[in-house]
Parts: C-alpha cells; structure tokens; sequence
C-alpha cells in the first residue's frame, strides 16, 4: 500500500522558477530544506543559480543561512516526485494553471500539499482538472517571497489550511487564512483600493507621481508596516480606542469614501503615469530600483526582528 504522506518534513518541489520561484527556493534552501526545481524555459537552470545565490545572501544578513541543497531536473516528475511539499509558480494564465497543477497533482505522493502562487485566480477554478483537489491549496506571498513575509491560505478544509500556516510559519513567513475565496485575496484587495485612489490623483491632477509615493511612504505606509487599518484607527480614536472612532469619526471616513475616484486606464493617463515614474526613477534602473527596495526591506526586516513581540 502506498505511503500516506502528511507533514512537510522533507525535500521541496519548485516548479516555475522565474523570479517568484527563485524567491520561494532560496528561502527553502535558507531554512535548510532540499529543492528540487523544474521550470520548461531552456534558460531557466542558467537564471536560478545566481537569482538563489543573491536572495540567499540577503537571507543571511537576517542570520538565516541553512544548507539546503538545490537540483535542477529537465522533467516535472522527476522534480516532484520525491518531493514533501510543492510550490507551484507557473503564469497567471488560467489554462496554465489548471495544466500543470493536474500535472503536478498526477505525480506528487499522496497527502503531499501542492501549492499555488497565484495572485488573484480563485482556488475553485484552478484546481478543476486535478484527482485530489482537496491537497491543492492557493498560497499567494507577496514578492519577493523570501523577504515579505506574508502568505495568503485558501484551502478546500481547516485541517489542511492548518497545515500549511504551520509549514509557513515554520519557515519565517506571516500566513493568514480566507474564510472563504475571493478574487485578489485580501491584500491585493487592499494594493488595488489604494492605487485605484492613487491613479485617480494622478488623473485629476491634485500631485504629481513622485509626490503621491511619497505621500504614502512617508505618512500611512511607516505605520502600516506595524498594525494594520483597524488597528490604527484603533489608537487613532484615542482612549475609547475603535469603538469612540467610529462613533464621532466614522461618518467622515463616509464622505472620503464617497469622494473616492474609479478610474479609467485610458491613454492619456497611462502616459501621465509612465512619465511620472520615469520622472520618479530619475534614470535609475530596474534592477537598481530592485535593489534599493531589497535593502529597504532588509532595513524595515531587521528593526522588526528587534521589537520584542512584534506581531503585525
């Protein structure tokens, strides 16, 4: 009889090794868990290398630095096959999706967990042509993975949403639950709200790019990367806390509600924002900027790692 397996005790499965996959391994690697990657591209095992080796450097700088041992594999089943846990990163494409997660689903032992990364796609749907939907969960991280701590869990059942929080949380990571599957998940939600206010600015002319991301960098964001909205406005209502806000400030929060804006993506604002962001980057370029926002994040990681019981 074939052996049930039911914990993550093991070797790792990255399939799709783009940039996301590169994130999600090095941090494996990092906590000391074997991976075994599989992407089609032909140079996918020439980019991994160097991609692994970097984020695996920032993961130093935060005192996580395993020796887990990477293998590339030509074949999906060669990868997955052995594997204890399996991290799925294949395109936002919705047929994609649903091919290789049956795929995967078709070669992984029992019990194995197959999880997706996507980033909006319902978990209902992509999991349409798999035999065992059931051990095939969304588990959508922030970019980059090995840095962001967040995990969002969409699962068919409790016990297995469980599972995975552990397994996440096991390796460093924030994971939160949805009661129940929504488009975007949760804090995509929230990114979309917010730039959906942040392009209505821009197309109504009140500031320019730069100005509205520094607008928010420099004024909510700080707070944000330690409690969220409820909590926030929790100390913003002073000693009655939430409740007293709402109460005497709640109906202006309707009002600036009622004056959010709901954008069109049409040309001219399209092109108002690309200028605004060239203007913004001032020359400098994508791995450059990529680069400036890893070390940010460093910075913001490891003066979180320093507030005893920080839990946001």
């Amino acid at each position: 009889m074939t052996e049930l397996l039911t914990d993550e005790t093991g070797p790792v499965a990255v399939v799709g090794c783009g940039t996301l996959g590169a994130s999600w391994a090095a941090l494996f690697l990092a906590h000391g868990l074997d991976v075994a990657a599989h992407d089609p591209a032909p140079d996918a095992a020439k980019n991994l290398g160097p991609a692994v080796a970097r984020a695996r450097a920032q993961l130093a700088e935060l005192g996580v630095a395993g020796a887990g041992r990477l293998v590339v594999h030509a074949r999906l089943a060669d990868a997955v096959s052995g594997a204890r846990f399996v991290q799925e990163n294949a395109p936002e494409i919705l047929a994609i999706k649903r091919t290789v997660l049956a795929a995967i689903d078709g070669h992984a032992a029992p019990g194995i967990l197959v999880a997706s990364s996507t980033s909006a796609m319902l978990r209902s749907a992509i999991v349409a042509d798999c035999a065992s939907p059931e051990r095939v969960i969304v588990a959508h991280p922030f970019h980059p993975p090995h840095l962001v701590p967040l995990v969002e869990i969409v699962a068919g059942n409790a016990a297995v949403a469980a599972r995975a929080a552990a397994f996440y949380a096991g390796l460093g990571r924030r994971p939160v639950i949805l009661r129940r599957e929504m488009p975007g998940h949760i804090a995509n939600r929230l990114a979309s709200a917010l730039y959906r206010e942040a392009v209505h600015l821009v197309a109504e002319g009140v500031a320019s790019v730069a100005d509205i991301d520094a607008a928010l960098c420099n004024g909510p964001g700080l707070r944000w990367a330690a409690m969220g909205p409820h909590m926030t406005y929790h100390l913003g209502g002073g000693a009655g806390g939430i409740r007293h806000y709402l109460d005497h400030l709640g109906a202006s929060q309707e009002r600036r509600w009622a004056s959010l804006g709901t954008p069109t993506l049409d040309a001219a604002v399209k092109a108002r924002i690309v200028e605004g962001v060239e203007a913004e980057a001032a020359g400098r370029t994508l791995p450059e900027l990529e680069a400036r926002r890893d070390r940010a994040l460093l910075e913001i990681l490891k003066a979180r790692i320093e507030v005893a019981g920080d839990d946001p």
